[in-house]
């Protein structure tokens, strides 16, 4: 194994550990929130099932079928804000990665994104500053691989707030780590939601 599969080993298994970190600080929150839920919940069927009890036959199983919902309810909002939560948790810890993290990560996601066109790529000014040396060389040759060729635009984009945006004659692809998460936020919300409550 060479230093830099060394060195891509390591970063991988850190970015491992801290999504593990992550996930596992969401799923102990996760559990604070479902358990006022399902308190909230109790308290709010104690209540319903007191008034019934006064009630015809008929009225209680309205009430019943009614405290039902409203605990399913009340469980899939707490879902729901849990797996929201985490989704915030991993889009910042993705913006708050050691720069060899994130350039990597960066790296990553030109090999899927670039086109086999020519045309420009675009960062923040922030990640201008803090990019790597020779990394504007790196992005040409992984353009080249794909059978393109793209230009760094010196001038930072401010409205980017992790990832780039690639331009193709007139063209954007967006590939913000925001982009990202609001294109697969259905997805995302589906795993987590195996992840901790399956």
């Amino acid at each position: 194994m060479t230093g830099l599969e060394k060195m891509k080993s390591q970063i991988l298994n850190e970015a491992e550990l801290s999504a593990k970190k992550i996930l596992d600080e969401a799923k102990q929150d996760a559990e604070k929130v479902m358990q006022t839920a399902k308190e909230n919940a109790e308290a709010e069927c104690g209540r319903i099932s007191k008034k019934s009890e006064a009630e015809l036959e008929a009225v209680k199983e309205r009430a019943a079928s009614s405290r039902d919902l409203q605990k399913r309810k009340a469980i899939l909002q707490a879902k729901q804000e849990v797996i929201a939560k985490i989704l915030d948790d991993v889009y910042e810890a993705l913006l708050v990665l050691d720069d060899k993290s994130y350039f990597e990560f960066i790296r990553k996601m030109l090999k899927k994104f670039v086109l086999p066109q020519e045309g420009s790529i675009c960062f923040s000014s922030n990640d201008l500053k803090r990019m790597p040396e020779n990394f504007e060389s790196e992005i040409m040759d992984i353009a080249a691989k794909k059978g393109g060729k793209l230009t760094l635009l010196k001038e930072g984009n401010d409205t980017i707030r992790g990832g780039f945006v690639l331009l193709y004659g007139g063209i954007e692809e967006n590939c913000t780590f925001k982009a990202m998460f609001d294109s697969k936020k259905g997805e995302l919300s589906d795993k987590v939601h195996v992840l901790l409550f399956s």
